[in-house]
């Protein structure tokens, strides 16, 4: 948090005055678990935005791209494909991604470990990386912990799996589990992105190629959303746009994801093994 200097003349002596100590911040697993607790400390309050508003209904449904038919042998259903795909990246930003190929139980097995990640000591998940940014293993709280005014209410872990693979020592399974996921999940990633590049009348691999997608970075980010005593006041992640060139998104079956289209907020139900990929559209 920011302090102001007093004012004064431009000869007058510096001020003496100290700036606060850093906050000491606790991860929001640890302050849900707060015996007695029933309300939400002042600054994990968001104020009230147009986001908090009802959702619209839509009768336009969220485009669903059959993974299994773009990478069809056969011409005309992969040409289909690559057409609804370019109007789905046009139009929306985001698309549901079906029949992928990634085995049910290896999605539930990196939800799974990620949960028993989070139920570590608050010890074991400090102590096992940094905080910068490019850091190959991260832990932390809200969304920039260091200088956010008001606090989300989620605890994250971001982990660089390619093309140096990363895993925290604990749970012991993590490595073995997310170094299977990583490498399927990441075929699926650039065979959309060929799929993207052919919508635009370019080459298969152009867009691969061109941006070098063979060295470039993959991560898994898994964020948690502890139980809420007054969930109308906090947000777990607010308004935003993902960085990276392709996200390809796991739900839980608890939902509470929401999207932006036309201005309007949507949710997304969660859809049993399937991807939410976003090239770029706000998601929440």
């Amino acid at each position: 948090m920011a302090t102001t200097a007093p004012t004064g003349s431009p000869l007058s002596q510096p001020s003496l005055t100290h700036p606060p100590p850093p906050r000491k911040l606790t991860t929001v697993k640890a302050l849900s678990e707060s015996p007695g607790l029933s309300s939400i400390p002042s600054i994990y309050t968001f104020p009230k935005q147009t986001y908090h508003e009802p959702v619209s209904d839509t009768k336009e449904p969220i485009p669903t791209i059959d993974f299994s038919l773009l990478t069809s042998s056969h011409p005309g259903q992969r040409s289909k494909t690559i057409r609804e795909l370019g109007k789905a990246c046009r139009n929306w930003g985001f698309f549901m991604v079906t029949n992928h190929g990634v085995p049910e139980r290896m999605m539930k097995a990196i939800i799974e470990v990620c949960r028993e990640f989070f139920e570590l000591s608050e010890e074991e998940k400090r102590g096992i990386g940094g905080k910068h940014v490019l850091d190959p293993i991260r832990f932390g709280t809200s969304f920039n912990e260091s200088v956010d005014e008001i606090l989300c209410w989620r605890d994250y872990v971001k982990i660089f799996q390619h093309p140096e693979f990363h895993s925290p020592k604990k749970p012991p399974s993590f490595r073995e589990i997310a170094l299977e996921y990583s490498k399927r999940v990441r075929l699926v990633a650039r065979e959309i992105i060929r799929g993207i590049s052919e919508s635009l009348g370019l080459e298969k691999d152009y867009i691969d190629e061109t941006l070098n997608l063979e060295n470039g970075l993959q991560l898994i980010a898994a964020n948690l959303y502890p139980p809420c005593p007054r969930p109308e006041l906090a947000m777990g992640l607010p308004p935003h746009s993902d960085h990276g060139l392709l996200t390809l998104l796991i739900q839980n079956q608890i939902g509470g994801l929401q999207v932006q289209h036309k201005g309007k907020w949507l949710n997304i139900d969660p859809i049993p093994n399937s991807f939410l990929a976003n090239i770029g559209d706000h998601i929440e």
